[in-house]
C-alpha cells in the first residue's frame, strides 16, 4: 500500500510540473502599462513594424532564443540593430515587468 502511495505521488508531482505555466518574475500588469508607453509603437499587437519576422509571437520568441525574461531583459536594457536600449530610460525592475508582459501575452497569442 505504501508502494502505491509513492507511486501516486510521485505521478501527481510530474504532472504538476509538467504541465503547470512556469511563474513569471516580474509584474505583468505594470509591465502592459510601460510596454503601452514606450513599445507599442513598433510592437503593438506583438508585431514588430520594422522587421515583421522577428515579432513578439510565441513561436518568433522560441526561434530567435528570446522566450526568457533573461533573453528579453537583455534585449530591452542593450537594443539590438534597430531597436533602441531602454537601459537608460526605464529601471531594471520596469523591464522586467515588461518582460514578464510580453512573455504572458505571447503565451496567450496576444
Amino acid at each position: 500500500m505504501k508502494k502505491l502511495i509513492s507511486i501516486f505521488t510521485v505521478a501527481i508531482a510530474l504532472f504538476t510540473i509538467t504541465f503547470s505555466t512556469p511563474a513569471l518574475a516580474g509584474d505583468a500588469a505594470g509591465g502592459a502599462k510601460i510596454f503601452g508607453a514606450n513599445c507599442a509603437a513598433c510592437h503593438a499587437g506583438g508585431n514588430n513594424v520594422i522587421m515583421a519576422n522577428k515579432n513578439l509571437k510565441k513561436a518568433a520568441l522560441t526561434e530567435y532564443g528570446m522566450n526568457s525574461i533573461a533573453a528579453i531583459t537583455t534585449q530591452v536594457t542593450n537594443g539590438k540593430n534597430a531597436m533602441p536600449a531602454f537601459g537608460g530610460r526605464l529601471s531594471a525592475a520596469q523591464i522586467e515587468d515588461v518582460a514578464t508582459y510580453v512573455l504572458a501575452q505571447a503565451e496567450k497569442g496576444w
